[in-house]
């Protein structure tokens, strides 16, 4: 991982953690026991899903940078799709309150999307190698002595 993803990452953790603590203890003065339960396990999914999302956009544009927003878009796209079967498979659930497990994900999940935007664009990532892959070529007259007939 480089310096800037890992800056993005924290960035993004630095964001949704607070937001899920406030929601947290929201829940859990609003629902009791069973609504901390339900924002607990609302912050464990998010910080899974995105933690290993970012991970794995991470590997996929390890060796092919040009691929990062087609990645990005599809690992986004799955973490949506399985938020979303997440919470339709615990809707009638017993174990927590359901609506404060929901909304604490979605704040959350917002959060996090909400920091890794800021850091993505407040970033100095340098978009050009600085260092050429490639040395660069010598002019065809530089080496050469050019000899003039001076009669």
């Amino acid at each position: 991982m480089q310096s800037n993803d890992a800056r993005i990452l924290r960035g993004a953790a630095v964001f949704a953690a607070p937001v899920g603590i406030v929601a947290t203890v929201v829940s859990a003065t609003v629902a009791g026991g069973k609504g901390l339960a339900g924002a607990l396990v609302a912050l464990t999914v998010v910080a899974v899903f995105f933690g290993l999302g970012f991970a794995a956009l991470m590997r996929i544009t390890q060796d092919k940078p040009q691929v990062t927003m087609m990645a990005g878009m599809l690992v986004y796209t799955v973490q949506m799709l399985l938020i979303g079967v997440f919470i339709i498979v615990f809707d009638g659930t017993t174990l927590f309150n359901s609506r404060a497990f929901a909304l604490t994900l979605l704040v959350t999940a917002l959060a996090w999307v909400g920091g890794q935007v800021r850091h993505s664009l407040t970033s100095k990532m340098l978009y050009v190698d600085p260092v050429p892959s490639v040395p660069a070529e010598e002019p065809a007259h530089a080496g050469r002595s050019e000899s003039r007939d001076e009669t």
